[in-house]
């Protein structure tokens, strides 16, 4: 099967946590968000990937192209103007042929495309949408079916009377390529508001997938934190990196570890950390590679980003530290779930490096 991700467009910074990186770029414990989304992908069987990019493509193109063994095929489809959902599929179509699958590059589920894929052939649909149930769907796509979950209508962004269920596109979609013919070149075109409610309209068989499993769009720095924190936890599992035990530590290579540092995991350590004396870390924490963290400094459900260096007598707790961040001496960083890329915390003030 090929797939298409959906690197590019608007909303792929995680603003203002940094100005030089696509979302999908972000790291989650120390590695990119992008590459457990192919893990992923790979695990189905998934030989080909498209990624479709908008928003600095140069970035990914760099490091895929320079530093992974992926063992799949990789394509890039680059728009030079913002194309939306569908016409960043449609910018690929040279790419694909038959059946594929496409996902928002900023979600994190654990979805069987397997399954999904046998509930689309099975159906003989032309158009499979996964959906997954949230408490309050005001702030996405609502999606009604029938018992067998053909699609009968759909409400994007409904107000709480326009509610009638629970259950959300959930960004993840099997389509037959010849729908692609419906999708105007070179136009700003969405699957959400136009394409699946033209198909629902020709009368073309589409269905949703009733996917009850562990989804999250990382569109925040909140959710973002939160992911980091929930694969450390074990409350979901990513194809890349192995799941930590409940207070297990693991530490790249090159790191310093003062013998009166108490650290409980989950906790992962990136490569060439230097840690000091009397510092208590207490997991869910992730820290990246060449950071420094000083004295008598404490630690709860903290990411920390590369090279960042961090005074001593500090107090990290609930928050997102970029890279290349220095923290003063007895600096307090407490539910803070942001803190700039090249930010210098002076106390409780910050300022742009």
């Amino acid at each position: 099967m090929k797939a298409v991700i959906l690197v590019g467009g608007e909303g792929t910074r995680l603003h203002p946590l940094t100005h030089d990186i696509p979302k999908p770029m972000v790291p989650v414990l120390n590695r990119p968000f992008l590459e457990h989304t192919i893990a992923h992908l790979r695990k189905y069987q998934v030989g080909d990937i498209v990624l479709a990019l908008s928003y600095l493509p140069e970035v990914i193109q760099k490091y895929f192209d320079n530093d992974n063994d992926l063992g799949i095929r990789l394509a890039y489809a680059i728009e030079t103007s913002p194309l939306g959902t569908a016409g960043a599929v449609k910018n690929a179509e040279r790419y694909l042929d038959g059946t594929f699958v496409v996902l928002n590059g900023d979600i994190f589920s654990d979805l069987d495309v397997a399954d999904m894929f046998a509930f689309h052939r099975s159906n003989k649909a032309k158009a499979t949408i996964a959906l997954t149930w949230v408490d309050n769907p005001c702030a996405f796509g609502i999606v009604e079916t029938d018992s067998d979950g053909r699609v009968k209508r759909f409400i994007e962004k409904p107000s709480p009377d326009e509610v009638t269920t629970n259950w959300i596109n959930a960004g993840v979609y099997i389509l037959e390529s010849e729908l692609l013919q419906q999708v105007p070149p070179g136009s700003r075109y969405t699957f959400e508001k136009e394409l699946f409610p033209l198909l629902l309209k020709l009368g073309e068989p589409i269905y949703g997938y009733l996917f009850k499993g562990y989804w999250l769009d990382m569109g925040t720095p909140e959710k973002y934190l939160q992911l980091n924190c929930d694969l450390l936890l074990s409350k979901t599992k990513s194809a890349l990196i192995s799941s930590l035990g409940k207070n297990e530590v693991l530490s790249g290579e090159r790191v310093i570890i003062h013998p009166s540092a108490r650290i409980v995991g989950p906790t992962m350590i990136g490569s060439n950390c230097s840690i000091e004396q009397g510092v208590h870390i207490k997991g869910p924490v992730v820290i990246g590679t060449d950071c420094y963290i000083g004295e008598g400094t404490i630690m709860e459900e903290a990411v920390l980003w590369k090279a960042v260096n961090v005074g001593r007598g500090t107090a990290l707790r609930r928050c997102i530290v970029g890279s290349h961040t220095t923290i003063s001496n007895n600096a307090q960083v407490i539910d803070r779930t942001l803190v700039g890329d090249h930010v210098r915390i002076i106390g409780n003030e910050r300022q742009r490096g």
